[in-house]
């Protein structure tokens, strides 16, 4: 019978998925904040950007990424990536407009 371990993502598969979802909710981010905020909102967009980071764990969780295995260094990650790809998005689209 498997247990509930074995649906646990591990080694690259894990890293791929938090990589991949960390991208996709910056870049998801950073469209939001073109469509509804302006340069002067500024900080009503990073507010979006904090909470498409925080909004990742729940969702990780449920693909199967085993949370508790979580360093610091690993959050920390997460809210990079989701800022990093955020900004890049967000100045592409200012500046294009």
């Amino acid at each position: 019978m498997a247990t509930e371990t074995s649906h646990r993502l591990t080694g690259h598969a894990r890293s791929v998925t938090v990589t991949a979802l960390s991208t996709i909710g910056g870049v998801i981010a950073g469209v939001a904040s073109h469509m509804l905020f302006t340069v002067a909102e500024s900080q009503s967009a990073l507010g979006l950007v904090i909470a498409a980071a925080v909004a990742q764990f729940p969702i990780l969780y449920a693909v199967g990424v085993d949370l508790d295995d979580f360093s610091a260094k690993d959050y920390l990650y997460v809210g990079f990536m989701t800022f990093s790809l955020w900004f890049v998005t967000w100045s592409i689209l200012l500046t294009t407009a």
